[in-house]
């Protein structure tokens, strides 16, 4: 227990620090908005409001928390550094690898933080719309036999709340820890925080292209083998952040198989232990 306390304090006062920030909190109130207006930009057939509800706010979701790791991982070893923070926690001695460990954990609570409170308001946006229309629905359907009433219930419950939702936001915070990693990889060497988040939005988008890019790479009958070398390569210096993309099943209600779960929430461990171990490794030859 005592080896551990150093990086749960750490990740603790990290966590704090971060909170405190008034940035994080204009992202997240701005988040919060958007998810909570989304249910009034959709006047269509009770479906299309539920698929447009769910788009926008896991988009949302997804695209704020991805903010807050970079904006969040860039900043703290640059104020440590200027604050003189650093230095005191390294002199106990406090080894760098769990120093670094220790701030990480810490992003990691601001972040389960951020999209609990971003789930939490989407999906009471999303059950008082699922009363609004069963009451639109019961009004309609004075008439109608109870038969008939409780299949047009079945049908508007069924598209509000299905079991992909808990794996689709666990996927969008399995993703944000993912760059808040890999953000504290580029941050182990860079030195500035401008740097480290024009890097990291950089990675950003070549994660989110590669996946495109790799297709129409190798798209052709005849590929030479180094074009396979080098898409191999690519794929495994940069995160496919498409892959941790799994909205679109969500919206359709189309059932996210088990397996598939598992091996994105794997490949999103594999890639943080990985950025991480790349951190600690860089960040201990480094002069201070």
């Amino acid at each position: 227990m005592r080896r551990s306390s150093p990086t749960l304090a750490i990740a603790a006062n990290t966590f704090t620090e971060l909170v405190r920030q008034k940035v994080f909190f204009f992202l997240l109130v701005f988040a919060l908005l958007v998810i909570g207006n989304s249910a009034f930009m959709a006047k269509f057939s009770f479906q299309e409001q539920f698929q447009m509800l769910k788009d926008i706010s896991l988009g949302a979701m997804s695209v704020f928390s991805s903010l807050i790791a970079i904006l969040a991982t860039a900043n703290f070893l640059p104020k440590d550094m200027e604050d003189r923070t650093i230095y005191t926690l390294l002199a106990k001695p406090v080894p760098r690898h769990r120093y670094l460990l220790g701030k990480l954990c810490g992003i990691a609570l601001l972040l389960a933080a951020a999209v609990a409170l971003m789930s939490a308001l989407f999906l009471g946006v999303l059950w008082l719309r699922e009363s609004t229309v069963l009451a639109e629905t019961r009004a309609q359907m004075a008439g109608a036999t109870p038969e008939e009433l409780a299949a047009a219930i079945r049908e508007v419950t069924a598209t509000t709340f299905n079991a992909n939702l808990a794996p689709g936001i666990a996927v969008i915070f399995i993703k944000a820890v993912l760059l808040a990693a890999l953000t504290l990889f580029i941050s182990s060497f860079a030195t500035s925080s401008i740097f480290t988040i024009l890097m990291a939005a950089a990675l950003y988008f070549i994660g989110h292209l590669q996946a495109t890019a790799r297709e129409y790479w190798l798209s052709g009958a005849d590929v030479e083998w180094w074009s396979r070398i080098l898409a191999a390569g690519v794929a495994v210096l940069f995160p496919d952040l498409q892959a941790f993309n799994l909205t679109d099943d969500i919206i359709a209600g189309t059932a996210v198989p088990l397996a598939l779960f598992l091996n994105t929430a794997g490949l999103g461990a594999l890639y943080i232990a990985v950025y991480t171990a790349l951190a600690a490794l860089v960040f201990q030859g480094r002069e201070l």
